[in-house]
C-alpha cells in the first residue's frame, strides 16, 4: 500500500515538516516520488521510519542514523556494524535509565519531604531531622 506524506505524518505522529527535513538530511533515501513528484511511502518504509524515529528519540546523532541507513542499504556486508551500533545505543540508553532512576530517587525524596512538611504545616520539622541522603553525593559528582 502507498501512503502520502500527510498520511505518514498522521500514522507516525510526526510532522510533514520533520519528514521533509529527514529526507533533506538523507535519512529517507528509500522514499520514492510518484509521476507528479509527490512523495510515496510504502509499508516497509514505515517500518524503517519507525526505527529512525526510535534512534532519534534515544538521542542518536543524525550522522550515526545516516550511517546506519547507508549500512542497511549495503545489505548483509554491514550486519556486524549495524549490530554494534544498536548494542552501543542500548548501552547509552541503559546509562540514561540509571541516571533517571537516581534523579527519580531525588524527586521521591522531595515529594516525601513536602508531604511531611504539609502534614506538619511547616518546613521547620526537617531542620531538626538529619536524614541521610546518599544519592545526593552521586548526583553532585555527576555534575562536577
Amino acid at each position: 500500500m502507498s501512503y502520502t506524506i500527510g498520511q505518514v505524518s498522521q500514522i507516525m505522529n510526526i510532522s510533514e515538516y520533520t519528514l521533509r527535513y529527514y529526507e533533506k538530511e538523507r535519512l529517507l533515501p528509500f522514499v520514492h516520488r510518484n509521476k507528479s513528484g509527490a512523495r510515496s511511502f510504502e509499508d516497509n518504509d514505515l517500518h524503517f521510519l519507525e526505527v529512525i524515529i526510535c534512534l532519534k528519540k534515544t538521542g542518536m546523532p543524525l550522522d550515526d542514523i545516516r550511517q546506519f541507513i547507508q549500512w542497511a542499504n549495503d545489505g548483509d556486508t554491514s550486519l556486524k556494524q549495524r549490530y554494534d551500533l544498536f548494542v552501543n545505543q542500548r548501552k547509552r540508553i541503559d546509562q540514561q535509565i540509571q541516571q533517571l532512576e537516581l534523579y527519580r530517587k531525588c524527586i521521591d525524596y522531595k515529594c516525601e519531604y513536602y508531604k511531611e512538611a504539609l502534614a506538619a504545616g511547616t518546613e521547620t520539622i526537617h531542620k531538626t531531622v538529619n536524614k541521610d541522603i546518599p544519592f545526593l553525593s552521586i548526583i553532585h559528582s555527576e555534575e562536577g
